[in-house]
């Protein structure tokens, strides 16, 4: 079977400039831009301050676990939103934070055992009692993985008279709230990653720094499971952050490129799905993905061409003849 034959034809004008022809696509198209741009900037500004300290698997472990507290939630309050979910996610994403620094501290066993113990054993707890006391609730297994993007403009709400779709507005209000919490505490923030042994010293208590920052994943993840699904909520909070994180030393400078990464993927991702006639979601996670490839082979200091470049450098030096005076 040719290859070639089952990608159809790149036409500019009809899968680029088709998706903004018909003011009701257009519509639709850019809110489902929208949504996933906040969520790109919320995961992967978060998803820095994870990348830099090694712990990108706790996002992982994060983005699952929560499944527990949503469904406790559910069974508390029986419907699948309000504050009662958000508590939920957060109270499990802390916990799930609390849990694999305990079994890291006090056992031989290495923190990525420790996120595998926890990760598994509280997504499993969720899917149980999932099965089994919330068999009446509908969650739909494609929605949770890919999300409901492409739909995203059906469920909307009036604000200041504008009619703008429900997740957008929590979107919009998480990745407001995670910008605030960077800006008010970054010193905190940036204590607690690099050095917490120092921020101990200075009275900044690292820890608590480190469960509010799980906290405010786990609503990120939470508010983002909905509209984008797991997969891509998963993709933005290491794959922009990890391509900054080649492209750059400066933690100011990588916020602000893990930012660009993710909008760029949600743009082209939007238009690679139409074109492929595949799921946005993850058309958006390939370009993301595709990105960090980029980086991982080109990037000036940190790139694998540059890195076998210096060493051939470094060979060839070594290997000159050296003459005496």
């Amino acid at each position: 079977m040719n290859v070639s034959s089952l990608i159809p034809p790149f036409d500019f004008q009809d899968h680029v400039v088709g998706l903004w022809a018909s003011p009701d696509i257009a519509v639709g198209t850019a809110w489902t831009i929208a949504a996933a741009c906040l969520v790109a900037i919320a995961c992967g500004l978060l998803g820095c301050f994870l990348i830099v300290q090694g712990l990108a698997l706790i996002g992982d472990a994060i983005s699952h676990t929560v499944l527990l507290g949503i469904v406790v939630a559910f069974l508390l309050t029986g419907q699948f939103s309000g504050p009662a979910m958000f508590v939920g996610a957060a109270v499990t994403g802390i916990l799930t934070a609390v849990l694999i620094e305990f079994i890291h501290r006090h056992s031989r066993v290495k923190q990525d055992a420790a996120i595998g113990i926890v990760f598994s054993s509280l997504f499993a707890l969720g899917v149980i009692l999932l099965s089994t006391m919330a068999t009446h609730a509908h969650i739909d297994a494609d929605c949770v993985l890919f999300g409901k993007l492409d739909t995203i403009s059906f469920d909307k709400m009036a604000v200041a008279g504008f009619m703008i779709p429900v997740s957008v507005v929590q979107l919009l209000i998480v990745t407001a709230a995670v910008m605030l919490m960077i800006v008010l505490f970054y010193k905190e923030l940036l204590a607690a990653a690099f050095d917490p042994q120092l921020a101990a010293v200075l009275g900044l208590r690292p820890r608590v720094v480190q469960y509010g920052l799980m906290g405010m994943l786990s609503l990120t993840v939470v508010s983002s499971f909905t509209a984008v699904g797991a997969i891509l909520v998963v993709a933005m909070m290491i794959a922009p952050p990890a391509t900054a994180y080649l492209l750059t030393k400066r933690l100011p400078v990588m916020l602000l490129l893990s930012a660009l990464f993710g909008v760029t993927s949600a743009v082209l991702g939007t238009h690679l799905a139409f074109w492929l006639d595949a799921s946005t979601a993850g058309a958006m996670v390939c370009v993301a993905c595709g990105l960090f490839t980029l980086s991982f082979l080109f990037s000036p200091s940190q790139g694998l061409i540059a890195g076998s470049y210096r060493r051939h450098q470094m060979k060839g030096s070594a290997e000159e003849p050296q003459f005496a005076p």
